[in-house]
């Protein structure tokens, strides 16, 4: 994969993206965005891929926030049509392959967006978060008025979005936005553990859990629930499964393969 504001690594059936504008505090602009999509789609049918980690070039920012630059100008028609087709944080948690936001430094507006978007965050202590599209004028526009307060909860999402104010990583951590904090210099390696443990694991079973897990979201409970008992017969067909009950009972490692 050949991107100009992307890094994609893949090892250990583990997908690495790098926003890499270091200069811009990785900042999304068009660019990043259409890439980011078509990285999305390319990982999606890549099977050597298994789980997607995504990161920001440097030390100082995840994603510092929209490119400032690029939309100061726009006409609010201009900017509809921005927003129009597939957007990176929709592409992003709709992936049926888990994602981690592995954050260094800033995410702020849409860097902290992107991180919502993503199934796990594990962040340094050095991070910071914020919601600061208040001190332009504007709100949140890449998921932030939605995705924060189911995650968080609704009092302390309009805190962040209504003050604008800023967070430090371990203020994040106590009101979950951050599941897992990490001392500044072991966020790679701590990623690394997590992202190749869940890539261990059946690659039926890892999307249709997602599966689940987002009805519980959007479905009221007894309706999750028989998408529940659906989606674990799934994967009770699948030679996944199979091969995980063998393994199991030879006391040998699995070696799953995704059918």
């Amino acid at each position: 994969m050949a991107f100009e504001t992307l890094l994609i690594d893949i090892s250990d059936h583990v997908a690495t993206i790098t926003i890499n504008r270091p200069d811009k505090r990785n900042a999304l602009n068009g660019a990043v965005r259409r890439e980011l999509v078509e990285a999305l789609d390319q990982l999606r049918i890549d099977d050597t891929a298994r789980v997607i980690v995504i990161t920001g070039a440097g030390d100082k920012a995840f994603v510092a926030g929209a490119d400032i630059t690029e939309f100061a100008e726009r006409t609010p028609l201009e900017q509809r049509e921005a927003m129009q087709g597939r957007r990176v944080f929709d592409e992003l948690a709709s992936s049926p392959k888990p994602t981690i936001a592995m954050i260094n430094g800033f995410a702020l507006g849409g860097g902290c967006e992107l991180a919502l978007a993503c199934d796990m965050r594990i962040a340094t202590r050095s991070a910071r978060f914020g919601q600061p599209e208040i001190r332009l004028g504007l709100i949140p526009g890449g998921g932030g008025t939605q995705r924060l307060p189911r995650l968080i909860g609704a009092g302390r999402a309009l805190r962040l979005i209504l003050t604008g104010d800023l967070i430090d990583a371990e203020e994040a951590h106590r009101i979950g936005l951050v599941d897992i904090l990490v001392e500044d210099g072991a966020l790679q390696a701590r990623t690394r553990e997590i992202a190749t443990a869940i890539a261990a694991h059946s690659p039926v079973a890892l999307r249709l859990a997602k599966e689940a897990v987002a009805a519980a979201l959007e479905a009221p409970l007894s309706a999750g629930l028989a998408q529940e008992r659906e989606l674990f017969i799934t994967a009770f067909g699948s030679d996944d499964r199979r091969e995980g009950v063998a393994a199991f009972l030879e006391k040998r490692p699995p070696e799953f393969t995704g059918r």
